[in-house]
């Protein structure tokens, strides 16, 4: 595949009005505006960002307009997408643009904001907080009850009974008018975000009397076809220490290895080939996951970082060793239940987990495997406690 082929294919699910229709528009060398929204409902962005933002960083490569889009005043409203169970909680203004705050950092992780091409940021409580009463009146005679209360979370919500608010409605007309406001030519997002976008469309062809394309990006989700991301509590930050973020990466089930090396690294789609014949021929899946949480700590920080990332991960985990930098606690002096200390170094939620983690054996003192719940540790300081594969503490005794 040449590079527009791979632009049009690769982490693409469908696009509007047609694949072929925007591959004409591409060939003809014309640049496009082009931009995907953010709501900063929480302070971090994670894997599943990645499909878009790479999809993005690859328009910028080939020199078209940009845009990363932060939604401050969107992400008040609030998102109705994927919310079947009830609305999405409002966020205060304030709550938002802390989320916010660093999100152009995390995303320079992907994305070029200086130099030649730079990516453009906005916001659109720019224009949003703008609008009076008049225009939005304006903008809701364009688009229909009726297009609006047939989406699929809102028909599952009346078969439920459950509540559906007007602000809800209002959230898709408002994204809809940032394509109309930034004059764009294509808007990426998710294929979750389909509805969203096609209100966008509608709105562009009624109020400018032209074309935006729409480009749904493939969703990167979990074996029980669960969206990695916010909504459901799955997510794997970004920007997080790399060999917390590594190990992290270590953590999903095989079959998620090939789904990520396609959707969220820069691999090459010949390179994955190889990479599914091997798992298919009954190829160790450690080995790839290994490459792959290496390249993509590699990608969003930088070669040492993953050498030094990865050697951890063998250290800890394959070598069952004491990770290099560990939490302390200190505690009093004397002799402690071991149940006890579990609690009160917060390694375990309850008494009752402490127990259930001792029988299964899943608690070391010192790289020593306990078995008795009345086991009594006498507190030494610099005694290492490990529970499970990823949680330790060392203790530090308080003699005073």
């Amino acid at each position: 595949m040449d590079k527009i082929d791979e632009l049009l294919t690769r982490r693409v699910e469908k696009i509007y009005p047609s694949k072929k229709a925007l591959e004409k528009v591409l060939r003809s060398g014309k640049k496009l505006r082009l931009y995907q929204g953010f709501d900063p409902s929480t302070p971090n962005l994670h894997i599943g960002h990645l499909v878009g933002l790479l999809k993005l960083a690859e328009f910028q490569r080939l020199g078209h307009e940009v845009i990363f889009l932060i939604g401050d005043f969107t992400g008040m409203i609030g998102d109705p997408t994927g919310k079947i169970e009830g609305a999405r909680p409002q966020l205060t203004r304030k709550k938002v643009l802390k989320n916010a705050k660093t999100y152009k950092d995390q995303a320079g992780k992907i994305l070029s904001f200086s130099g030649k091409n730079p990516v453009k940021v906005k916001y659109n409580s720019q224009w949003l907080s703008k609008l009076s009463v008049a225009k939005v009146a304006q903008l809701m005679h364009l688009v229909t009850y009726a297009q609006l209360i047939e989406r699929n979370m809102f028909q599952e919500r009346i078969k439920k009974g459950k509540d559906i608010y007007l602000n809800e409605f209002f959230y898709p007309l408002l994204q809809a008018y940032d394509s109309v406001h930034m004059g764009v030519d294509l808007e990426i997002g998710g294929s979750d975000q389909l509805f969203n976008m096609m209100v966008g469309r509608h709105l562009m062809k009624k109020l400018n009397g032209r074309e935006k394309f729409v480009l749904t990006t493939k969703l990167l989700v979990d074996p029980q076809g669960n969206k990695i991301g916010k909504t459901e509590g799955n997510v794997i930050n970004i920007a997080q220490p790399p060999t917390k973020f590594y190990s992290q990466m270590m953590s999903l089930p095989d079959n998620s290895i090939l789904p990520c090396f396609e959707l969220i690294t820069n691999v090459l789609l010949a390179k994955i080939k190889e990479i599914e014949k091997e798992l298919k021929a009954g190829e160790n899946p450690m080995i790839y996951k290994k490459m792959l949480a290496f390249e993509l700590t590699k990608m969003l920080n930088n070669e040492k970082v993953a050498v030094q990332a990865q050697k951890e991960f063998e250290k800890v985990f394959q070598k069952r060793k004491i990770p290099s930098q560990i939490p302390e606690i200190k505690i009093r002096a004397g002799e402690w239940n071991i149940v006890d200390l579990l609690v009160r170094t917060r390694l375990c939620s309850s008494k009752s987990e402490a127990k259930r983690l001792i029988k299964q054996g899943a608690v070391e003192i010192d790289n020593r495997t306990l078995h008795a719940t009345r086991y009594t540790l006498h507190a030494k300081d610099g005694i290492t406690v490990r529970v499970g594969k990823r949680k330790f503490v060392r203790i530090r005794v308080n003699s005073s």
